[in-house]
């Protein structure tokens, strides 16, 4: 029995000394059991936080976000014509609100400035520039900022998207694509674009079809779900683009509501379709377009029409929200003119960001609750018509000096 019993501690004791086992062992623990083993050893620490481990795990599980603050972007500097409207010397040309220790750290070290205006962010990583010519990507990991080759095509009106992906080698992975919006009136079936790619570190030119007339909406960034683009366009269209397809076919999708919106928003829903989001001054509604058997393949196809359709989800009246939650409503005196929705929280349906004024909030339409995001920022910066106000998220994974990135553990 005693021979047993340590051969088979043995055999466990080989098992757990193995990586390869015990990285197999480990991608089969659920994402809330990951900040408990970290701290098991110094090796489960190091293993878990590798980029290797990281990008099996991810392929495997939905590993939530955390939200560290709020970036705001104004669209009047973003893309200034000649002689349009300059920036004011007081006036920061990258506003953060900071809602987390790692963004006031951020917002002090400097770098901010070196950037120039926000443009889009993925994972914690930052595309930022100024257009048509300077671009930055600031990897939150390593702190360090990489300056984008010069762009070979100049699109006097565009759009952008940002893709960061999981790799297995320390080094990231992102592609920065520039889509030029035609603000010709004859009809045009073609999207010209320029995607640059880090692993070749080259601009890349090429051409999108479309099945229809298509004309993007210019300085807005696109909303990435999965490696696929997607962009607002002319007549309440939605233009979506995979990258990954080899055929270059940019797809339309007409949206849901009406044309009198106040605010309008793109992102994914829990079950990982693309949701949609508008808001008057009303109320707001938010959309979910159904997904095929074939998921949105369907939409690409120039042989057939697609018959996916779009299901209301969440409806809310403002003024009802606004008597479910007493508090909240005596600190927004101008609540019924300035209350919109502003972003979703992200692979979630349930929760919504709704923006009054300077303040926002969190509404849950599942409690019909609302929560004051506390933010540390100048909160005037969001005041203008013309600012959008972009939640900045990163992957709720751990960190180690162990793994080079010299952060310490997160």
């Amino acid at each position: 029995m005693k021979n047993r019993r340590m051969k088979h501690e043995g055999v466990l004791h080989t098992a757990l000394t193995c990586d390869d086992i015990l990285c197999n062992i480990l991608l089969r623990l659920p994402p809330e059991s990951i900040p408990k083993v970290i701290v098991v050893s110094k090796r489960w620490l190091h293993l878990i936080c590798s980029s290797s481990f990281r990008h099996s795990y991810l392929s495997r599980w939905r590993v939530g976000f955390n939200l560290l603050g709020f970036f705001v972007c104004n669209s009047l500097y973003l893309g200034r014509p000649q002689g349009g409207a300059r920036r004011p010397h007081s006036e920061p040309a990258l506003p953060l609100l900071s809602t987390s220790r790692e963004c006031d750290d951020l917002k002090f070290s400097g770098i901010l400035k070196k950037l120039g205006y926000f443009i889009d962010s993925s994972d914690g990583h930052l595309l930022c520039g100024r257009h048509p010519k300077t671009y930055f990507v600031w990897n939150p990991i390593t702190k360090e900022q990489y300056k984008l080759p010069r762009p070979r095509v100049y699109f006097e009106e565009l759009c952008m998207a940002f893709i960061v992906e999981d790799s297995p080698d320390d080094d990231i992975c992102y592609r920065v694509v520039r889509a030029k919006c035609e603000s010709r009136f004859e009809e045009i079936n073609v999207v010209t674009i320029e995607t640059f790619s880090s692993k070749t570190s080259t601009w890349c030119y090429s051409k999108l079809r479309c099945s229809s007339t298509i004309s993007l909406s210019p300085w807005i960034s696109g909303t990435v779900i999965g490696g696929v683009i997607h962009w607002y366009a002319a007549q309440a269209n939605v233009a979506i683009y995979d990258p990954d397809r080899h055929e270059k076919h940019i797809a339309l999708v007409k949206l849901p509501g009406p044309f009198d919106f106040d605010a309008q928003v793109l992102g994914e829903s829990s079950d990982g379709c693309l949701q949609y989001g508008w808001s008057c001054k009303a109320g707001l509604q938010i959309w979910v377009l159904e997904k095929g058997l074939d998921g949105y393949s369907s939409l690409f196809s120039t042989s057939k029409q697609s018959s996916l359709s779009w299901i209301l989800r969440y409806k809310l009246n403002f003024k009802i929200m606004w008597k479910k939650n007493p508090s909240l409503a005596t600190k927004c005196i101008t609540r019924s003119k300035e209350t919109e929705i502003m972003a979703f929280s992200p692979q979630k349906s349930e929760t919504v960001f709704i923006r009054s004024g300077s303040l926002i909030f969190l509404y849950n339409f599942k409690n019909h609750r609302m929560e004051v995001i506390q933010y540390q920022g100048r909160g005037s910066s969001i005041l203008s018509d013309f600012s959008k106000v972009v939640p900045y998220y990163k992957r709720a994974w751990p960190q180690s000096v162990l793994s080079g990135d010299g952060n310490g553990t997160t």
